[in-house]
């Protein structure tokens, strides 16, 4: 496992955070098993929100019970839309109320790392930033910052702290990963700085060296070795609805094949291909990686450690056709 340092978090952060966003998890039949797992293979930090289901609860329950609040680093988000309504929760109110209500699920006083789930354009950065440090000011929170929130509102954020002396945003959450997302998965404003469209996106994450959580980093499972190239026509009989929707495009199709190809050179899989990628890129990158079984989050682990020259990482995400 690798480790990096971010702004206002105590504990190094591993670059693979556990996704807890799992079926299981959601569903509360998830067990600690594959936790114990999850942290005995390096990782110390774990991905949860307010809207997935049960996770932060069986999270909270594992902390407890294994003591192991001083070592992992804990990442949670507030202000996602109503599941119901999608009516927008961007507002003082609804961010503490997520906040206490997560503290309570996850067994602690304090998290380390602290993201709006959405952002609601016609709510001034400043009013946000304000409510971020007064719950930092309170101890409630380490660092803090947005998912899905595009590089120009994070500016506009951040200018705003810095002209009123505010701690500014120290991380972002976005789509990241092989696969362009070419639609919002999930609606309410998902944000991507995938594919050739974001080239602005990524230049400014790497000039400001900001920490990119990046979820959905395997495109929820197009890349995960769940399906093959060669399945595109058959892609909603194998893909649910937010995957084709984000990520089942002919061009992502394309990236797959590329992907296994290499991975036949490599003596490696499709997944450990696509994570390889995330982690050639000239960013600040952590990835988001769910799994429902050791052996997978296994492979998620030792990709880090195989090589990808710049070339073959251009051919995978179609910026060259010859390697």
């Amino acid at each position: 496992m690798k480790y990096a340092e971010m702004a206002y978090v105590k504990n190094p952060v591993s670059r693979i955070f556990f996704g807890t966003a799992t079926s299981s998890a959601l569903e509360g039949s998830a067990g600690s098993e594959l936790l114990d797992f999850v942290y005995g293979s390096g990782i110390t930090a774990f991905d949860t929100a307010r809207v997935y289901g049960q996770s932060e609860t069986l999270l909270g329950k594992w902390i407890e019970e294994k003591n192991m609040r001083e070592k992992i680093v804990i990442l949670s988000k507030c202000g996602h839309p109503d599941l119901k309504t999608w009516e927008k929760r961007v507002n003082e109110k609804a961010m503490w109320e997520d906040l206490e209500t997560s503290l309570k699920e996850l067994r602690t006083d304090f998290l380390d790392i602290y993201l709006l789930h959405r952002d609601d354009p016609d709510v001034e950065t400043g009013e946000i930033v304000e409510i971020f440090n007064g719950m930092h000011a309170e101890g409630k929170i380490g660092a803090f910052g947005g998912s899905n929130w595009t590089h120009e509102r994070i500016e506009q954020a951040n200018e705003y702290a810095y002209k009123h002396n505010l701690i500014p945003f120290t991380v972002s959450s976005p789509n990241f990963g092989l696969a362009d997302q070419a639609g919002d998965p999930w609606g309410g404003g998902c944000v991507t700085i995938s594919g050739p469209k974001e080239v602005e996106a990524r230049e400014w994450y790497r000039k400001q060296n900001m920490p990119v959580v990046a979820y959905s980093s395997l495109a929820h499972g197009l890349l995960a070795g769940k399906v093959k190239s060669t399945d595109l026509e058959r892609v909603a009989e194998l893909l649910d609805a937010p995957t084709i929707k984000g990520y089942g495009s002919e061009e992502n199709f394309e990236r797959l094949r590329r992907c296994e190809i290499l991975a036949a050179e490599k003596q490696a899989t499709v997944a450990q291909i696509a994570m390889a990628y995330i982690f050639h890129q000239d960013l600040n990158v952590f990835a988001v990686v769910s799994a429902s079984k050791p052996e997978r989050m296994k492979e998620n682990i030792e990709a880090l450690q195989i090589p990808l020259t710049k070339e073959e990482a251009a051919w995978l995400d179609l910026r060259r056709e010859k390697r």
